[in-house]
């Protein structure tokens, strides 16, 4: 059964600034500057069977998320890797959710904070699926968003930056009063780009259709789903997709490190059946992250 306390309100460990900390004393001052202008970068990871899926990449782009955002984060890749494995064992965690965050203090208020100490925290908890697995098989419900992913002109769109994810939050909470799961975010061009926090994908005749990450995150997940279908010979093409070519695909589904593979049924007036394609990179997925020690075993 998941916890139902709040986050602030939790046993275990949290790493601060190069150590660990009891959960309850991991705070912060209320003048943050990051809390104040959005000026922090992050990182949603998993651990499946103790081991973090592909650690070394989400600690590279935190690290070129945080250059992004004009500030350098005072620990090396190596040691942000061992902290992010500290974390999931001092909370005697196996298949978990492990969050770093990276974000100016509150020396200065102001939106000048060029002197202000950058910190890094990283929590893990236990979480499970983003979306409830029998809500996944059947496929979820997707609206459609009003705001839209913004021109790289505007925003450091290619950072898992914190305030980029403001339009993301009232979307999803737009889309959840109106009863769906999540909802498709047009890009800045009125093109098809993602959900609120994960990419999506479409399937016609056999092929699989995804917007190309211009002007939004190219997620590890995304990728890795990418690798998993050419090797089963699928053919990928990335490429401009307008909403009204909704209704012109067979099957449609989301990938994130927390919706992992995620099928949909209906974005609108489009209507998906999740079919052999989407089930077999789900089971593609969920084994592809299994710790070698695990699939040894078995």
């Amino acid at each position: 059964m998941a916890d139902a306390r709040p986050y602030h309100d939790r046993d275990g460990f949290i790493w601060m600034d190069g150590g660990l900390v009891p959960w309850r004393e991991a705070n912060v001052h209320v003048l943050t500057h990051g809390l104040h202008y959005a000026s922090g970068v992050f990182e949603g990871e998993r651990s499946y069977g103790g081991e973090i899926f592909k650690l070394s990449e989400h600690t590279a782009r935190l690290l070129d998320g945080a250059r992004t955002m004009d500030f350098e984060i005072p620990f090396s890749a190596d040691e942000i890797d061992a902290a992010c494995r500290e974390v999931v064992k001092a909370n005697n965690l196996s298949d978990g959710y492990v969050r770093p965050i990276a974000f100016r203090g509150s020396e200065m208020m102001g939106v000048s904070a060029q002197k202000n100490k950058i910190h890094l925290s990283i929590s893990a908890w236990d979480w499970g699926s983003y979306f409830p697995m029998e809500q996944r098989l059947k496929g979820i419900r997707v609206g459609r968003a009003q705001y839209r992913r913004p021109d790289p002109a505007t925003a450091p769109c290619k950072a898992k930056a914190a305030g980029l994810y403001m339009i993301c939050t009232l979307e999803k909470h737009r889309a959840e009063r109106a009863g769906y799961a999540d909802a498709l975010m047009l890009d800045y061009r009125g093109q098809v780009a993602e959900c609120t926090g994960a990419n999506i994908f479409f399937i016609q005749n056999g092929a699989i259709h995804t917007p190309i990450p211009d002007c939004f995150l190219d997620g590890i997940t995304r990728r890795t789903v990418i690798g998993l279908a050419k090797s089963r010979g699928l053919e990928v093409i990335e490429r401009v997709i307008m909403p009204e070519e909704l209704t012109s695909f067979s099957e449609c589904f989301l990938t994130g490190t927390a919706a992992e593979v995620t099928p949909v049924s209906e974005i609108g007036d489009a209507i998906y059946k999740p079919g052999k394609i989407c089930e077999q990179l789900m089971h593609d997925y969920m084994d592809h992250v299994q710790p070698k020690s695990k699939q040894a075993a078995e």
